[in-house]
């Protein structure tokens, strides 16, 4: 946990090193709506590439598990829209299960997912929306296999 902790605070700090862009938008915060619940930070790496960070809850009955994850996005602009693009990109995702029936029983799981997605920044407010589809293999834990059923509704605030 803690080099994934290290991670995070490294990437976060290129990220506020970063100043290249032409998507409107450098970085934004914000909560993925969807499958799971998360909490969002996007910053652009580039003019076309983007690092999106997660961290998600999904509460079953049973079971619930904490989800964080990241993706390296590439954007393409729609020339007929101003403000939105289109992409794709790919990522890794953990799982941490706990279980209602047996407090003591807990398991992890590591996730590989795609990802395609559409992104709109509004010209005229700090808004930001996507929505996005992430097929996932999830290897270990109590599910192993594709998972279809990953993505999300997106609202994040424009940092800059």
């Amino acid at each position: 946990m803690k080099k994934f902790a290290l991670l995070l605070s490294m990437v976060v700090l290129l990220a506020m090193a970063n100043s290249a862009h032409a998507q409107g938008y450098k970085s934004a915060v914000g909560l993925r709506l969807g499958f799971p619940l998360a909490v969002s930070y996007k910053f652009f790496i580039s003019d076309p590439a983007a690092i999106e960070l997660y961290l998600g809850y999904r509460g079953n009955t049973g079971y619930n598990y904490i989800n964080p994850g990241a993706m390296y996005l590439y954007h393409f602009p729609i020339s007929s829209v101003d403000g939105l693009q289109w992409y794709v990109g790919g990522g890794a995702q953990a799982f941490l299960y706990s279980y209602d029936f047996c407090p003591d029983c807990e398991s992890f799981a590591f996730g590989i997912n795609g990802a395609i997605g559409l992104d709109y920044k509004f010209a005229n407010a700090p808004i930001n929306l996507s929505v996005d589809w992430l097929p996932t293999i999830v290897i270990g834990g109590g599910y192993s296999g594709f998972g279809g059923d990953n993505g999300a509704l997106s609202a994040r605030y424009t940092l800059n």
